[in-house]
């Protein structure tokens, strides 16, 4: 079944005690709403509705799920709540706070805690539109809360695997916030069968282009450091593909290091080394990096983004998703 759009719940429905607003974001997987509870807060509840196998026409409530599609979906659903239930023992400043998660229409709905920012692909978009750039300080600051939170993810065994600045938030005090774990299906067992993650060409890992692949904190720690170049150059950094043909990131690097501290230039090139044996092994490690003063404070304006850097960083579609279904990925170990 081709992709297809899901008419999205009505406003005012009241399902399992919670009041839908409005529909705030849709993606291949989920739909997310705005709602409130009984008490008045406002939550955010993400729907499973993936929309290559389910079809929600207007003024429906339950999805049609074709027969042939049915096994995979079920699949899915049962990863989402148990996604669900995983992300629900994490409470931390810098992840989402899943605070209820339910059956209802024969999907699954998990809710979250609802925050008011933006996110940090649209903070880059709109220093970009002004021609500014993002101070190493910034930077720092930000990706030093990330990687606070992913620390956190990682010590309850799952991973992200979807890391971009567009599943990063920045709430109104300048804080981050881990969103999106709609690619954390699999929990970091050897022998666990998950669907395939959704990915995002230049922010995803070599890791996760090559079947069967152990898959670990280094995985995410690739989606890291590409999204720290994506706020150094306001760009979207080279897919996997180009970048073992032709890979422009050493350049790129070179151009940015009039304008970042040597320390976090060297960073990001680790972070984004094609041989995850290359990669930092844990999220500590760059923290540490990150909390350090650099040795000689550089300028907070970044160069402009060339025209073969014009995309705005983390607009790529996100690709993988349903395709070439369950496959058994590695976790810690390698093989």
């Amino acid at each position: 079944m081709a992709a297809q759009n899901n008419a999205p719940l009505p406003a005012g429905l009241e399902i399992a005690g919670y009041r839908i607003v409005k529909k705030i974001a849709s993606g291949g997987f989920s739909i997310v709403y705005l709602a409130y509870d009984s008490e008045g807060n406002a939550v955010a509840i993400k729907e499973y509705l993936p929309s290559a196998l389910a079809l929600r026409q207007p003024g429906q409530l339950i999805p049609v799920v074709a027969k042939p599609h049915l096994a995979v979906f079920r699949i899915g659903l049962k990863c989402f709540f148990e996604e669900g239930r995983a992300l629900a023992r994490i409470v931390h400043p810098n992840v989402v706070r899943v605070l209820n998660f339910f059956r209802a229409h024969e999907t699954v709905y998990m809710v979250m805690a609802y925050e008011s920012g933006h996110s940090l692909q649209e903070h880059i978009a709109r220093a970009a539109a002004k021609g500014n750039g993002l101070s190493e300080n910034f930077v720092r600051q930000v990706f030093h809360g990330v990687c606070s939170g992913l620390r956190e993810v990682h010590a309850n065994k799952l991973l992200h695997l979807d890391l971009k600045p567009a599943n990063i938030y920045l709430r109104t005090d300048g804080s981050p916030l881990l969103l999106d774990f709609g690619a954390a299906r699999q929990t970091l067992h050897t022998d666990a069968p998950m669907l395939a993650p959704m990915y995002t060409p230049g922010f995803a890992a070599p890791d996760l282009y090559t079947r069967g692949a152990a898959l670990g904190p280094w995985t995410d720690i690739y989606s890291l450091g590409a999204a720290m170049l994506a706020c150094m150059s306001r760009s979207t950094p080279p897919p996997v593909d180009a970048r073992r043909m032709d890979d422009h990131v050493p350049r790129h690097l070179a151009r940015l290091a009039g304008y970042y501290s040597p320390e976090l230039v060297k960073l990001v090139a680790a972070c984004l080394a094609l041989d995850p044996l290359m990669r930092p092994q844990s999220v500590f490690e760059i923290q540490k990096v990150l909390q350090a003063a650099p040795a000689v404070p550089l300028p907070a304006r970044a160069p402009a983004p060339s025209t073969a850097e014009a995309d705005v960083a983390g607009s790529g579609e996100a690709r993988g998703g349903w395709r070439g279904l369950v496959d058994r990925l590695g976790a810690f170990r390698r093989d």
